[in-house]
């Protein structure tokens, strides 16, 4: 059984709650969430068999010591051979953790809302995805693009051009958008954050409205992800 440790990065979990959210579509796989901002340390990731790493409203650039920790802590998985996602921050943070927190830029065009996704390869993470895939998304932040090696670009939109970025060959995924999100959940997220963050001086308009019930892809993503848990539990 896969044995996954889900780094929740959110500041406002009662908002968010990104890593319950991650949690509840693993399945039957063991989870374990650590809330990464308020934790003292973090456990030992050879520990485990997966790594998830979720969303914030934090950025990269705004460096703290809980993203160092997080950080080093994506470096031992990617050197033991764990199977890593990240999503939204969690995308950035593997970028900035593997190739330097120079290759995280601020969005020219922040997306906010329903983005639909260009794949552009074949990856065995998105072989049971839609193309183009409709996902949640809300980023101020982004990867530079063109991309460091070994990093390559799987997936884009009209807004970004590194939507989903795989570590080379290793089994280390990154998404800027929320698959975990879907539906009601999306449109409150947006309106409560809007709000909140307009307050501190403005917030670009959302990109996109409404549009979808559920998520499309994030089934076959999550099973695909944990696919070979049997073979790295013995």
């Amino acid at each position: 059984m896969a044995r996954v440790l889900v780094l929740d990065n959110t500041l406002h979990p009662r908002l968010f709650a990104l890593g319950r959210r991650w949690a509840g579509g693993l399945g039957e796989a063991s989870v374990d969430i650590v809330r990464v901002p308020s934790a003292g340390s973090l456990p030992n990731v050879r520990g485990y068999t997966h790594l998830v790493l979720t969303g914030s409203e934090a950025s990269i650039p705004r460096w703290t010591a809980w993203m160092q920790r997080e950080a080093e802590r994506v470096r031992e998985a990617a050197g033991v051979g764990l199977r890593v996602l990240g999503s939204c921050f969690g995308h950035e943070m593997l970028v900035a953790a593997l190739s330097g927190r120079e290759w995280i830029r601020r969005a020219p065009r922040p997306e906010i809302g329903w983005t639909s996704l260009e794949i552009l390869a074949c990856d065995e993470l998105l072989v049971d995805v839609p193309n183009p895939w409709t996902v949640f998304s809300f980023h101020l932040f982004e990867a530079v693009t063109p991309v460091p090696p070994p990093w390559r670009v799987l997936a884009r939109s009209p807004r970004c051009e590194a939507e989903i970025l795989r570590f080379g060959d290793a089994s280390i995924w990154g998404i800027q958008g929320h698959p975990e999100i879907s539906g009601r959940a999306a449109e409150v997220a947006t309106r409560a954050h809007l709000l909140a963050t307009r307050r501190r001086g403005g917030i670009p308009r959302p990109t996109s409205r409404g549009g979808r019930s559920a998520d499309q892809g994030f089934r076959g993503l999550v099973d695909r992800f944990l696919a070979d848990a049997g073979e790295r539990s013995g």
